[in-house]
């Protein structure tokens, strides 16, 4: 996971809750799991968070957060991506017309937009398509 860009703590977090039968952690077991500090703990759960690669769950019983990956993480996650695809295609946009798409600067930020847009769209028809076979496989296997 490491290797897709997320930093170390993130990644050992994530690996940690991917492969825990529960699917769920508090921040101390993750600390216990992990043998790192609290700090550490939070900071990964932030990032995580931030992707929304989990989600967080009160557990009423003890008073503490659970950390949860749960069957719509990919899914969610894939979107995050695409909204931040679109961003990147509206500010490219946006530079294209200050510059003037005519200019070589601004024709290159017009493709940049053009391409992003297209990856964008791309990536949320994926994720629906995904999540339409998904729901259908989990309802035909009950």
């Amino acid at each position: 996971m490491i290797t897709t860009g997320l930093p170390r703590m993130t990644a050992r977090v994530l690996t940690c809750l991917c492969t825990t039968d529960s699917g769920s952690l508090t921040a101390a077991e993750l600390v216990q799991r992990l043998q790192v500090s609290p700090a550490s703990i939070s900071k990964a759960i932030g990032e995580l968070e931030q992707h929304e690669l989990i989600r967080r769950e009160r557990d009423p019983r003890r008073r503490r957060d659970r950390y949860v990956i749960d069957p719509d993480v990919w899914y969610r996650a894939w979107l995050v991506s695409a909204r931040q695809n679109a961003t990147m295609a509206d500010l490219a946009r946006d530079g294209a017309e200050i510059l003037d798409s005519a200019t070589p600067a601004g024709a290159r930020l017009r493709d940049m937009s053009q391409f992003f847009e297209h990856v964008s769209q791309n990536l949320v028809q994926a994720a629906e398509q995904w999540r339409q076979d998904f729901m259908s496989r989990r309802t035909t296997d009950r």
